[in-house]
């Protein structure tokens, strides 16, 4: 049995930050990633997707010097988003956040990330196990090595500290943390991959160059049903971009209160749409007009997951505390650090990731639920706040939303987040709506398990 100061469980951002954070302040760290093979990518790596975009403020959050990132990292820099609703579409060129990168962001291959953070993690000394799945954790906290993890080659991994960074699935933090709950409760009460994500599909597909926008996202917002549902664009090189969407699982057609809101719907629809339905329903109202989409926007198929395709989960929920007393930390969308309010979170997964590798090296594991909500608290408390004014929109409030935004921000503002509204009702009521959710989560706390409720 191998016996470490710090077993990772996933191979991610929050868990290769989180090795390299541990491994530079000394500590014996093995990461334990199962490994999912990509068409575009050497060797094995996490499950990951390359829907990836990073805000400029972001950047900090994550605490990354840009500089560093080796070539073909970053695919554009971007000066600017579209939101645009079914009649009414507003530009954004700032996020309004002080911030110390000088554009709106940046898309990025996410994968070339993940392998990027994972030499500098090995560099620092730390062990990767690729291609073995984790089947259970054992934990006794009379033990040294406190936790067991059980590998499903039949080998052992006896560890001090545990962080768990396995992502949106949680297939091994649920079981684990279960072990510190009373009685039949069980994480999965609130963060069951079928009740607390989304699933998010997209497709790399070469867009001509006439329609090709380099430097900006664009989302649809109020287009397809769901809660957090909206389809995007994000440039990447070469004139490709990711088309994709996100969506609830499990909803349906009779979900739908108007269907013939949605413009993403049709009278003879008898259920929702597949996601490449939507994503081609998108592209023919935008740009059908004078293209032939399978013609003019093909599929990149040596690019993604599967044929210039992906499909993955996404977390969409409220963070969990960790039972910090029993040596665990969870970090990134395990625990809910992400949302599909905003497309993901790499820089929350990993700024979580570093601060549980950095407390575990150190023996302060104890300090992290405090220390999280320190650093990224407010990010997270930010698009919570967000995402439960808009749970119950319909195609109409968004674009009175996004009305209300233009009327109301300056030329010279265009602040995507932080915008000062300067007049008018209706945006006096948006503004009071949002600091009102955010002071009330902020006072009466934002995560679904507190520490406290673990019995440790």
């Amino acid at each position: 049995m191998e016996h470490v100061d710090v077993a990772i469980v996933g191979g991610g951002p929050a868990g290769t930050s989180a090795a390299i954070e541990a491994a530079y302040h000394g500590a014996d760290t093995v990461v334990l990633e199962k490994g999912v093979p990509r068409a575009d990518r050497e060797g094995l790596g996490p499950d990951s997707t390359d829907a990836a975009g990073m805000l400029d403020y972001w950047i900090d959050i994550m605490d990354l010097d840009v500089s560093e990132l080796p070539e073909g990292v970053v695919l554009q820099e971007l000066d600017g988003v579209d939101f645009v609703g079914p009649a009414t579409t507003t530009h954004m060129s700032s996020t309004g956040i002080d911030s110390s990168y000088d554009r709106f962001g940046f898309t990025f291959q996410r994968a070339r990330m993940d392998d990027w953070l994972r030499e500098r993690a090995e560099d620092e000394g730390a062990q990767y196990h690729v291609g073995v799945s984790v089947r259970g954790v054992d934990s006794d906290l009379d033990e040294e090595y406190r936790h067991t993890v059980h590998l499903a080659d039949g080998e052992d991994v006896a560890a001090r500290y545990l962080v768990l960074a396995d992502g949106p699935q949680r297939t091994v933090t649920i079981p684990t943390l279960d072990q510190f709950l009373p009685g039949d409760r069980s994480v999965a009460d609130v963060m069951a991959s079928t009740k607390a994500n989304h699933i998010a599909y997209q497709e790399h597909r070469r867009v001509p160059e006439a329609v090709f926008e380099e430097n900006n996202l664009k989302f649809w917002w109020g287009w397809m049903p769901g809660e957090t549902a909206y389809p995007w664009i994000f440039p990447n090189d070469e004139n490709i971009a990711r088309i994709g969407l996100t969506m609830p699982i499990g909803m349906t057609l009779d979900d739908v209160e108007n269907p013939e809101a949605y413009r993403l719907l049709e009278p003879e629809d008898e259920s929702l749409p597949r996601a490449g339905e939507y994503i081609r329903r998108l592209l023919e109202i935008e740009y059908g007009d004078e293209y032939d989409i399978e013609a003019d926007f093909p599929l990149v198929e040596d690019r993604g997951k599967s044929g210039g395709t992906e499909t993955y989960p996404i977390s969409s929920t409220r963070p969990i505390d960790s039972p910090v007393e029993a040596g665990v930390a969870v970090a990134g969308g395990a625990m809910g650090t992400t949302s599909a309010f905003h497309e993901g979170g790499y820089h929350v997964a990993a700024r979580s990731g570093k601060l549980a590798g950095r407390l575990a090296a150190v023996d302060s594991l104890h300090r992290y639920n405090d220390v999280w909500k320190n650093i990224i608290g407010e990010e997270l408390v930010r698009n919570i706040s967000f995402a439960d004014i808009v749970k119950s929109y319909e195609p109409d409030d968004w674009d009175r939303t996004f009305g209300i935004a233009n009327r109301l921000m300056s030329e010279s503002a265009h602040e995507l987040i932080e915008t000062n509204f300067s007049g008018g009702l209706a945006g006096l009521k948006l503004v009071y709506q949002y600091k009102k959710r955010k002071r009330n989560f902020l006072k009466n706390g934002y995560v679904q398990i507190r520490e406290d409720e673990y019995t440790v």
